[in-house]
């Protein structure tokens, strides 16, 4: 049976517009203690008067103390609920994709807070970053093999985030024979993912309209794709026209999936990758008095906490004011972030504040946002992770 948490007085109503967290100073440890409840364990969540607010998992240890799963006092979440969820998810993404290589499930976007399952054909990566998904493992498992008929799928487990949690790091191959490559179609295109250089789930999906839309912008230009990883966006960029793309990644055995990807799509006449520091090559090239005429600046997310988000936001900064100094007059900056502190508005004033002293303004040309197989929850502004512009600098 579930223990019940008991609110402070008024802390239900961000539950009831819609959020699915629970933070340890809304509730009333006083009355319903977090101490002593095991990790990931069942909660039912009551407002201060005693009215059921939702279902939840908890995780005493976390500042997220509980993660809501239902909304309805009858249904709390189990193994029937998480299957219908998976099926849900999976019937979103077959309604708008016509070939199975997408983000299955995005966590709260898909009301499954603490799991992420990315499809790759036959093949699935699966992310449990929560205590409380830890312990629907099994049944996670046996409903994707079910649904998908995958004949592959990898644990990809050892993300820092589940330190949070409580819980261990680890990489399994839990259903068939582990892969030695993925391979992943995107706008025409065929990669090969090597199972041995995978960042995440080995593939980053939540571009990949973003990819579609820079190729409007390449035809007969020389284009930069910095932190390239493998190759995507510049792939994109000269199956757009691209003269040449020049690919830079710290990252060797990246490098050469990237190279082994133009060849593969017949495109390495135009593609030529290397493995270098994006900054310091950035000042390199600045040096030595190179210029391009579209530019691809996707790093890392440079800001994993709030308390990182100055240092971060200089980061950005440099990394924005190098590659302005790159373009031509009238050239193409893709400029993204992956990092959920740093929205639009934020990204924005990185760029005006990056402008050379002796450019006129910057045209915003195209909006950034994670695909629809990462769907925003509209009441967890959280969810929405990723922003970007195309612009072009005057």
């Amino acid at each position: 049976m579930a223990t019940t948490l008991t609110l402070k007085k008024r802390e239900e109503r961000r539950l009831l517009a819609g959020h699915l967290w629970v933070f340890s100073n809304e509730i009333d440890t006083a009355a319903t203690p977090l101490k002593g409840l095991e990790p990931g364990a069942p909660v039912r969540i009551d407002s201060a008067s005693g009215r059921f607010v939702a279902h939840g998992y908890v995780n005493p240890a976390s500042l997220i103390a509980v993660r809501v799963t239902s909304r309805r006092p009858d249904v709390p979440f189990d193994a029937t609920l998480l299957r219908a969820r998976l099926a849900d998810a999976l019937a979103l993404r077959t309604r708008r994709y016509a070939e199975p290589w997408w983000r299955w499930v995005h966590g709260e976007g898909d009301l499954l807070p603490g799991l992420v399952v990315d499809r790759h054909g036959d093949a699935l990566v699966v992310q449990i970053t929560t205590a409380g998904m830890e312990r629907f493992r099994d049944e996670i498992v046996d409903a994707l093999a079910s649904l998908s008929g995958a004949r592959s799928i990898l644990l990809a487990n050892d993300v820092p985030v589940r330190e949070l949690e409580g819980l261990p790091a680890y990489r399994e191959q839990v259903l068939g024979d582990a892969p030695e490559t993925y391979v992943v179609r995107e706008n025409g295109l065929e990669f090969s993912v090597p199972s041995g250089v995978t960042q995440k789930t080995g593939w980053f999906y939540d571009h990949r309209e973003s990819r579609a839309a820079l190729r409007h912008w390449t035809k007969g230009a020389r284009v930069l794709d910095l932190y390239s990883y493998l190759g995507a966006f510049g792939l994109n960029a000269a199956a757009g026209g691209a003269r040449e793309v020049v690919a830079i990644d710290a990252s060797a055995p990246a490098v050469e999936a990237a190279r082994a990807n133009a060849r593969a799509n017949g495109l390495d006449g135009v593609f030529g990758a290397r493995e270098d520091d994006a900054v310091e090559a950035m000042r390199a090239m600045i040096d030595a008095g190179e210029r391009f005429d579209v530019v691809v600046l996707d790093p890392p997310a440079f800001v994993k906490r709030k308390k990182d988000l100055e240092a971060g936001l200089r980061h950005y900064a440099l990394n924005n004011k190098l590659a302005f100094r790159l373009l031509e007059p009238g050239g193409i900056l893709l400029s993204a972030s992956c990092s959920q502190a740093v929205d639009d508005a934020a990204l924005a004033r990185v760029l005006r504040q990056a402008l050379p002293k002796t450019a006129a303004g910057l045209q915003l040309l195209d909006t950034l946002r994670q695909g629809p197989d990462h769907p925003v929850h509209a009441a967890v502004p959280e969810s929405l992770y990723l922003s970007g512009s195309i612009a072009r600098l005057l």
